[in-house]
């Protein structure tokens, strides 16, 4: 039987510098080099128990970076709940003040924010403003601090939305005091307990195992420091290629998390900032019904093709009174598509689909079926049957 790996109860479910551990008499080099750890980067090193997805890497970044910085873009789409956004061997994307350098390192987009006064809470840095809004009470690692278990925001559609207009509601955050952020995002958090990522398994909760360690080292604390979910919207339109961007900020939209009037104001506030125009096309063609990314990349790809824009679940109400949601249509001319994605395989779900769909076809309409094997391997056809489809219905160009 292997030795069991030596794991100190203040390591244990951690990311942590080990060169801090060995100075603290936590471990020794040659006990980093088991398989109880996992190195995630130059002297970063993590509980190998740990899920490999994007918030450890945002943790594992944050240990090598200055204070100050904030994760971004779709890292910190990723850390609102858009699971979609990254994966654990997705680069890092994070935001620089001004006044901060950095080197490059491999595994990280870094970017720099404008030199400015401070912008409208809530929304991005613009010519005439500063930093963006944070989210998360903890800035940086420090030296000695005391781990609490990184929180992620909960799945999208769960976080609340107030009534104010979104122009309002940038005004009004901007003359709130530090103490009334803190209430919000501690009761945000409250919120979202049941679905965010701390870092730690279920096994160490059950366990009955702390949260906060007993001694101290270099680590990052608290809430992973994140651009607001209305500027990583921002973000990703400028910095990924659009249909990747949309389908990201679509799932933003469907959780709540921003809406439209959100970002037209942020769109507006940055005008005439580099690439303010994709951000507003990326705005413009995103889409809060969307149910699912691979819709939403269906969505792009077709207008990128040039064939006019589907509505995403468009209600259609039969004569008998049922009202079906197929994933993209084209009202007017009476063609649906369904995305049949991998879930398709579950017998009884793939028996109600089709019977939904063979109502929508005696309604009149035609509806055509896209998999995921065919978008990925044969677009090119995906595109021929659905402009002939639209062209006998009668769509010209």
């Amino acid at each position: 039987m292997p030795p069991r790996p030596h794991r100190p109860d203040a390591l244990a479910w951690q990311v942590f510098r080990g060169s801090a551990a060995i100075r603290r008499g936590l471990i020794t080099e040659h006990q980093l080099r088991s398989s109880a750890w996992l190195r995630l980067r130059h002297d970063v090193y993590a509980d190998a128990r740990l899920d490999r997805d994007h918030s450890l890497a945002c943790r594992a970044a944050l240990l090598r970076l200055p204070s100050g910085v904030l994760i971004a873009g779709p890292s910190a789409a990723y850390l609102h709940g858009v699971d979609h956004a990254a994966t654990f061997t997705d680069d890092v994307h994070v935001l620089l003040p001004p006044q901060v350098r950095s080197g490059a390192q491999r595994g990280l987009r870094l970017h720099i924010c404008g030199d400015a006064p401070p912008a409208l809470a809530g929304g991005p840095p613009t010519l005439t403003g500063g930093p963006p809004t944070v989210v998360g009470a903890s800035q940086a690692p420090e030296p000695g601090s005391t781990l609490g278990a990184p929180e992620r925001s909960g799945r999208p559609g769960q976080s609340p939305r107030s009534g104010l207009s979104s122009q309002s509601r940038l005004f009004a955050q901007s003359r709130q005091s530090e103490r009334s952020e803190r209430s919000r995002l501690s009761a945000q958090s409250r919120l979202f307990a049941q679905s965010e990522r701390s870092g730690l398994s279920a096994q160490s909760r059950q366990s009955g195992q702390s949260e906060r360690a007993t001694v101290t080292i270099d680590r990052p604390t608290g809430a992973l420091p994140r651009t607001s979910p209305g500027q990583a919207a921002w973000e990703t339109a400028v910095w990924l290629e659009p249909v990747r961007a949309v389908g990201i900020v679509d799932t933003l939209l469907a959780g709540g998390l921003t809406d439209p009037d959100e970002l037209t104001a942020i769109a507006d506030a940055n005008a005439g900032r580099p690439g303010a125009q994709r951000a507003r096309w990326v705005f413009g063609l995103a889409d809060g019904r969307a149910q699912s990314p691979p819709e939403s990349h269906l969505r792009v790809r077709l207008v990128l093709a040039g064939l006019p824009r589907p509505v995403a679940q468009h209600p259609v109400r039969l004569p008998s009174g049922l009202i079906l949601h197929p994933d993209l249509a084209w009202p007017q001319l009476r063609v649906a598509i369904e995305y049949d994605g991998h879930w398709h395989a579950d017998p009884e779900r793939l028996h109600t689909d089709r019977k939904r769909l063979n109502q929508l076809v005696a309604a009149g309409w035609l509806v055509l079926h896209v998999t995921s094997r065919r978008m990925h391997n044969d677009f090119a056809g995906v595109l021929r049957e659905v402009r002939a489809a639209l062209a006998a219905r009668g769509w010209r160009r």
